[in-house]
């Protein structure tokens, strides 16, 4: 298990009801999956729309993605407006 930051912006950010946790996770699925549960159905519906970046980069195995400590999650929701 690694300590890892998961970063909230947008939308996600409100479900969640902060900018940023950290979780301890050996993989992204296992973050998301505990984030999930944190913090409810909201979020999930969120996420599940959003994209997902571990270390400014898309995730090269998706939610298999081993996660080390240190690093950073960031869940980014699409952005509205004009």
């Amino acid at each position: 298990m690694s300590s890892v930051r998961l970063r909230c912006f947008a939308a996600a950010r409100e479900a969640a009801g902060t900018t940023e946790v950290i979780f301890d996770a050996a993989t992204l699925g296992e973050l998301l999956g505990q984030a999930r549960a944190r913090y409810g159905e909201h979020f999930a519906a969120v996420l599940a729309g959003a994209r997902v970046w571990v270390n400014g980069d898309e995730p090269a195995n998706g939610d298999e993605t081993a996660l080390a400590e240190g690093d950073e999650v960031a869940v980014l929701p699409p952005v509205s407006g004009g």
